[in-house]
């Protein structure tokens, strides 16, 4: 069964969300609510005979099937009755008040396995919206993407799409309007120390970067993961292999801003610095645990991880599997603290589907982590006004300066 478990934090031109979360391919909402199959209901031409718990249970949705009607025949616009059920799917989870359990409309069901893998035509942006000030921050921009061959640079900030000015509650209108057709362009502006910078950006085929690495300092070695998506695992590997041949004896892992995403990811990573043992496991409501394990044939090396505020889900996994079983050194502030999984399933036939809380997780040691979070070893804060916008592998950095020392002192003993 594959969860996934992500934070969603920031959009991806175009939005490249995830939140941990796991793949289950029910036969149908039938199967899954326990109800009576097909075969139980009996077809006499025009009246259909159902067993009584199928029809008590169909007679608690008589009030949205009168809502429907009185709009159908009130509403001063002709009524989509598709958009209503939409409507109507949306408000049924939100009644769980649960952040993580929502529905998927066709379209954006379909979208959420195309920016899973990373691939989409747009600008080759990600953003992150900060509703308390409604600026809108450039957090990556992907290599070989038109934003990046432009000059736009992390830390710009994202002021009009277009003619729309943009903030972090039409985000996604902006996004919306740069994701399009390869070749085409779209004219965006941006905020560089105050002053307006703007680019006519060409739409291309986009290829998102989950990994980057190098080596820091002789015998250590740097790799950033931004997310646990796609063939981000292999990419992770890849680059573990690199480091190494190239004499690393100890790896910085940097999981900052990385909001999560499948907990098979985290499974395989771990694997690579685990031996045979417990990554994690869930726990469902009645008590069941699933577990997730390694295997034996790690790599030997010293492990420092960086955490932030904004490292959710199959980071704090990963970190909190490497901490408990691997001794690695946690440097940062207070991780997120998301420690529920969902699960992702489509929903009827015409390509819908939703995400379900299906569960929580706890470390090998049997730490929770829901509204907790992972407490860092290492304590180290931005300083004020710092937004922590730094290129890749920059040492100017702070929080990258601290656990590269604190790396040093590891193999020094």
């Amino acid at each position: 069964m594959k969860k996934r478990i992500l934070l969603a934090l920031s959009l991806v031109l175009a939005l490249c969300l995830c939140s941990s979360c796991a793949y289950l391919p029910f036969a149908g909402l039938t199967d899954m609510l326990g109800m009576v199959s097909p075969a139980e209901v009996a077809d006499h031409g025009d009246t259909v005979t159902i067993p009584k718990e199928l029809y008590e249970k169909y007679q608690q949705f008589d009030k949205l099937i009168e809502i429907q009607e009185i709009a159908e025949m009130y509403f001063f616009e002709e009524v989509d009755p598709e958009a209503m059920l939409d409507g109507a799917a949306l408000g049924l989870l939100s009644g769980l008040n649960d952040p993580y359990t929502f529905y998927y409309s066709p379209e954006d069901y379909a979208t959420l396995w195309e920016d899973d893998k990373g691939e989409y035509a747009g600008v080759g942006m990600q953003i992150s919206g900060n509703y308390a000030t409604g600026i809108c921050t450039i957090s990556r921009v992907f290599d070989n993407g038109p934003a990046k061959e432009a000059g736009v640079h992390k830390g710009d900030i994202l002021y009009k799409v277009e003619d729309l000015y943009v903030d972090a509650y039409n985000l996604q209108d902006a996004v919306d309007i740069m994701r399009g057709t390869p070749g085409t362009d779209v004219n965006v502006t941006f905020l560089r120390n105050g002053e307006e910078i703007s680019f006519v950006l060409t739409r291309a085929q986009i290829t998102v970067n989950q990994v980057d690495a190098m080596m820091l300092d002789e015998g250590i070695g740097y790799i950033a993961l931004y997310e646990f998506a796609g063939d981000c695992a292999t990419k992770f590997e890849t680059a573990l292999n690199s480091v190494v041949q190239q004499g690393a004896k100890g790896v910085i892992i940097d999981l900052r801003d990385n909001p999560g995403g499948w907990v098979n990811d985290a499974e395989t990573i771990g694997d690579m610095f685990l031996d045979k043992g417990t990554l994690c496991y869930l726990e469902y409501k009645d008590g069941t645990r699933e577990y997730y394990r390694t295997k034996d044939g790690k790599v030997d090396v010293e492990l420092v991880i960086l955490v932030n505020e904004n490292s959710a889900s199959s980071s704090e996994i990963l970190s909190g599997a490497l901490k408990d079983r691997a001794g690695a050194t946690i440097v940062g502030v207070q991780s997120y603290g998301k420690g529920v999984v969902q699960s992702v399933l489509p929903i009827g036939t015409d390509g819908s589907g939703m995400q379900v809380t299906i569960g929580q997780y706890y470390t090998p040691n049997g730490n929770k982590m829901h509204k907790i979070g992972l407490t860092p070893d290492v304590e180290i804060e931005l300083p004020e006004g710092d937004n922590g916008m730094y290129e890749f592998g920059d040492l100017s950095d702070p929080q990258l300066k601290k656990a590269l020392e604190v790396m040093q002192e590891k193999l020094a003993k």
